[in-house]
C-alpha cells in the first residue's frame, strides 16, 4: 500500500465557515490581520482531522489582496506572523507534524499573463524572509507558468542557500480535460515537470483544479519522474469550485462550491489519484477539515491511524 502524506484543506473557506473576518480584497488575510486566533484555530481543525502538513496563512500576502501600500509596510511582519502561526499549531499535536510555507503567484493567482520576474523575485523574497524560521519546506503553489516557479525558486535560492529546505512545487491546472493536462499558461505537464526536476523539486503537486483534471496530471509526472530516475513525489489538492473561466483570477470573487464533492465523493477521487501514483493528497479551496478527515479515516494504513487515535486519548 502506499504511504500517503495528507495534506491540509482550504484555509480561506474554512476561516469563513467558523466567522473569521473574512473579505475582499484580503481575502484569508483578513483573519491574520485582524484576529489570528481564527488562524490558530482553522489550523487546529486540520490537525485534528488527520493532517500532517500545516500550510502558512501567507498565500493571500501579495498587492494584490493586502494594496501596495500595506504590502511595503507589513508583509514582512505578517509572514512571520502566520509562520509563527502555522507553527504553534503543529506544536500542539503529539503527532509529528511539519510546516509548508506557503509562496503564492506574485502577481495574480490564474493569471500568467501578468507575469514579471523582476518583480515576482522581490515579492517573494520579503515572504519568504518573514516564514524561514518557522518552515520544515517550501510549498510554491497554485502556479500558472514555469516562469512563476522559475522565479520563486532564484527568490529561495538567494534566501535559503544554506538550509536547504526541501522544495515542493505546485501547478494549477487548465480546467478543460480536452486539452489534455497543461498549466493555466497552456504550457504542458510534462514540459512543467522536467523543469520542476531541473530546479530540485522534491515533489510536484498540482492544486486549485477541479478533481476531473488531475488524474492524467499524475500519471505524466509519474511518467516523467520514473523516466527520470528522479526520486520527486507527485502530489494532489483540488479545489471545489465550478470550472473557472480563463479570464478569471482566483479569489477575484467568492466562487460557489461545488455541491457534489462531499467528503465520501472527494475521497473516491483521492483514492484513484493514489492508484495513479501520487503520494501526497490534501485539499484546496472548499475542502474542508471533513474531507481530510474522510481521506484519514481511509487512505492512511490502520496502525497509523491506531496510532493516531491513541495519541488522540493521550492528550
Amino acid at each position: 500500500m502506499t504511504r500517503v502524506t495528507l495534506l491540509d484543506g482550504g484555509m480561506g473557506r474554512e476561516l469563513q465557515r467558523i466567522g473569521a473576518p473574512f473579505r475582499q480584497p484580503e481575502w484569508s488575510a483578513l483573519a491574520l490581520i485582524e484576529a489570528p486566533d481564527y488562524v490558530l484555530r482553522a489550523h487546529g481543525a486540520f490537525v485534528d482531522a488527520g493532517a500532517r502538513i500545516i500550510t502558512s496563512n501567507s498565500y493571500a500576502l501579495v498587492p494584490f489582496h493586502l494594496g501596495e501600500e500595506r504590502f511595503a509596510a507589513d508583509a514582512l511582519g505578517l509572514a512571520e506572523r502566520a509562520g509563527r502561526l502555522a507553527r504553534e499549531a503543529a506544536g500542539r499535536s503529539p503527532e509529528r507534524m511539519a510546516v509548508a510555507g506557503s509562496l503564492p503567484p506574485a502577481l495574480g493567482s490564474y493569471r500568467p499573463d501578468l507575469f514579471n520576474h523582476e518583480r515576482s523575485v522581490a515579492i517573494h523574497r520579503i515572504l519568504i524572509e518573514g516564514l524561514r524560521s518557522h518552515v520544515d519546506l517550501w510549498l510554491a503553489e497554485t502556479q500558472s507558468s514555469i516562469a512563476e516557479v522559475r522565479a520563486v525558486h532564484q527568490a529561495l535560492s538567494e534566501a535559503d542557500s544554506v538550509r536547504h529546505t526541501p522544495l515542493w512545487l505546485s501547478f494549477t491546472l487548465s480546467d478543460d480535460p480536452e486539452q489534455g493536462p497543461r498549466l493555466r499558461s497552456g504550457e504542458p505537464v510534462a514540459q512543467a515537470v522536467n523543469v520542476a526536476l531541473e530546479l530540485g523539486a522534491d515533489a510536484v503537486l498540482f492544486n486549485c483544479s477541479q478533481p476531473e483534471v488531475m488524474g492524467q496530471a499524475v500519471i505524466v509526472a509519474r511518467q516523467v519522474i520514473d523516466t527520470a530516475a528522479a526520486h520527486a513525489q507527485v502530489g494532489v489538492y483540488a479545489n471545489a469550485f465550478p470550472t473557472v473561466s480563463t479570464e478569471a483570477e482566483a479569489n477575484a470573487t467568492l466562487l460557489d462550491i461545488r455541491q457534489d464533492l462531499d467528503p465520501s465523493s472527494y475521497l473516491r477521487w483521492a483514492q484513484s489519484w493514489v492508484e495513479q501514483g501520487a503520494s501526497i493528497v490534501g485539499g484546496c479551496c472548499g475542502i474542508g477539515p471533513e474531507h481530510i478527515a474522510e481521506l484519514h479515516g481511509h487512505l492512511l494504513p490502520v496502525t497509523e491511524r491506531s496510532d493516531d487515535q491513541a495519541s488522540s486519548q493521550r492528550r
